[in-house]
């Protein structure tokens, strides 16, 4: 809310808030194939990173999404090439693919800047100012190269609005003085606003923030205090236990059917 107005909410031609499909299909161009592997060259990075995502799916095409992304990364964007890339690796059509991308808002159907910047509209941070701040760091971004800044309509992180994602980094919340920095930051592709992360919060799971091939975290846990850094989780001892301290066999047992001590 601006002034106890409430903003404009930004639409494109079709009246939408989203994108809408801009380009008549061509009826007449003949069906797209699986590209063939001898024309088609793929990174071998990209082709590994691909075949590992079709292992982790009973049905390989649930890979699309992370392949596609991968792809993004490579070229900055899911560029034609990129399609038969993955069409080829995956045995896909590029159509299919298309497809599968026109339909999320994080894979970029053209070139945009390979900073993304999204920052929080919907409602929690729209009445924190996120509007306000979307427009404000678009003003201090400016035109610099390879760099987008837009709106998204829900980042899930209510907790710390109005924040941004700076490259799948979690920021918030921003004030409006830090927003200068953070244009800054953001054109030097250095860390934004370190203080301000949402993975560098304290938490209570002790874990929370390390990687699934730490031996503590892989154990559920090694440090119960709580908080601090935790340590590998040791092996249990293999001294007897007191169960069997002083009870080398039954005989030894107390009869508590019969009340002895």
């Amino acid at each position: 809310m601006s002034g106890g107005q409430p903003l404009p909410i930004p639409r494109t031609e079709t009246g939408s808030r989203v994108p809408a499909w801009r380009d008549a299909p061509d009826l007449a161009r003949d069906p797209e194939q699986v590209p063939d592997p001898a024309v088609t060259p793929v990174p071998e990075a990209l082709r590994a990173e691909i075949e590992d995502l079709m292992t982790r799916y009973p049905d390989p095409r649930s890979a699309s999404i992370p392949a596609l992304a991968a792809a993004q990364r490579l070229h900055g964007w899911v560029s034609p090439e990129a399609f038969r890339q993955v069409g080829c690796v995956m045995r896909l059509t590029p159509a299919y693919l298309v497809a599968v991308a026109s339909f999320y808002d994080m894979l970029d159907l053209e070139p945009r800047g390979r900073r993304r910047v999204y920052v929080c509209t919907n409602i929690s941070c729209s009445l924190r100012g996120g509007r306000e701040l979307l427009t404000q760091l678009q003003d201090a971004v400016g035109d610099a190269a390879d760099v987008q800044v837009r709106g998204f309509e829900c980042l899930g992180a209510c907790d710390i609005a109005p924040m941004a994602s700076v490259d799948g980094v979690y920021v918030g919340p921003i004030e409006a003085d830090e927003v200068d920095d953070l244009a800054k930051q953001i054109i030097d592709g250095s860390d934004p606003l370190p203080a301000k992360q949402l993975i560098k919060r304290a938490s209570a799971d002790t874990v929370a923030s390390q990687p699934l091939s730490d031996p503590a975290a892989a154990a559920g846990g090694g440090a119960g205090d709580g908080g601090g850094d935790s340590e590998p989780v040791s092996a249990p001892p293999t001294e007897p236990s007191s169960a069997q301290n002083g009870l080398e066999n039954e005989t030894d047992a107390p009869d508590v059917a019969g009340g002895e001590a």
